[in-house]
């Protein structure tokens, strides 16, 4: 037995030397460039310093926050519904659905920017065929804006918070519902007293997942815009691979601010979703708390249900 547990642990060994060369690697030399000089003779604080003085960057990271936070807001309202209209679709359609869905949320980067610029760009389809007919409907609208780039992420942000979220609606209960109904609740009472607590953990746990996907979307966004709006992620960009001017430590220390801007949201994220799932039927609290509650209840399959 021992045998066989080395040979299956031989068989992840590629898994983490993989690990090891694309996460673990680029992080350590990510942190190490952020307070490394140039001549790495030595290290310094001063690039953060430097970020935090100043206006252009700060910018950056406010435009990168700003953007990610109502992309990932009206990505989770939009998937929320769209999620709750595939669950009440028969099976083949069901499964069409999301195999579109599937394709749509992996449809970014130049692609989807080249797509949007030829739809709703300054000479794009759209953008023509309703100047021609009168139509004001796009006239105060620009794709290079910020409300153009919240936009574009909406479109990747919609299709995956619709395959994240959908399951859960599977964990309500039909019997749950019938229950309610008999006890005279509408469907809004049941929706804001039973169905919205069990899907909140989901909501935040892919709020935090889309947050993610947003603050680091860079070929999106470069793409559209290029350097003229200030992102985060394009500030990195060029200040690693720029044609001017290149500082590679001043954008290591921008990438841990980023990642760790990331983390702190999924954080935050998984902790509500721990607290929660504490209050979620059939939880060991929640159990325990409903004991508590009713001590004499003498039919134990009533007690194990609650």
């Amino acid at each position: 037995m021992k045998r066989k547990n080395r040979w299956y642990l031989l068989g992840l060994v590629p898994f983490v030397v993989m690990v090891a060369l694309f996460q673990l690697v680029p992080i350590v030399s990510m942190i190490t460039g952020s307070v490394s000089l140039e001549d790495g003779a030595g290290m310094t604080l001063g690039y953060y310093t430097r970020i935090f003085q100043s206006e252009y960057y700060l910018k950056a990271i406010q435009n990168s926050l700003l953007i990610s936070v109502f992309s990932s807001v009206i990505g989770i309202a939009v998937g929320l519904a769209c999620a709750y209209a595939v669950t009440r679709f028969a099976p083949r359609m069901r499964d069409r659905l999301i195999m579109v869905s599937n394709m749509t949320s992996n449809f970014a980067g130049v692609p989807l920017a080249f797509a949007y610029i030829i739809l709703l760009g300054s000479n794009g389809v759209f953008t023509l065929l309703f100047k021609q007919w009168g139509w004001d409907v796009l006239a105060g609208f620009n794709l290079y804006s910020w409300s153009g780039l919240v936009l574009v992420y909406v479109y990747f942000q919609v299709p995956l918070a619709l395959l994240l979220l959908y399951p859960s609606f599977y964990g309500i209960r039909e019997q749950w519902k019938e229950a309610a109904s008999l006890l005279g609740a509408s469907p809004w009472q049941f929706w804001r007293t039973i169905g919205i607590p069990v899907l909140l953990p989901a909501v935040f746990g892919t709020l935090g997942i889309l947050f993610a996907n947003a603050m680091g979307a860079y070929a999106t966004a470069y793409a559209l815009v290029g350097s003229n709006f200030n992102l985060l992620a394009v500030r990195i960009g060029n200040l690693v691979s720029g044609d001017v001017v290149t500082e590679p430590q001043l954008g290591n220390a921008l990438a841990v601010i980023l990642g760790l801007s990331t983390l702190l949201a999924v954080y935050l994220n998984h902790k509500m979703t721990q607290r929660l799932h504490r209050f979620q039927p059939g939880s060991a609290e929640q159990k325990a708390r409903n004991h508590r509650k009713w001590p004499k209840l003498k039919s134990p399959a009533l007690k194990e249900e609650l």
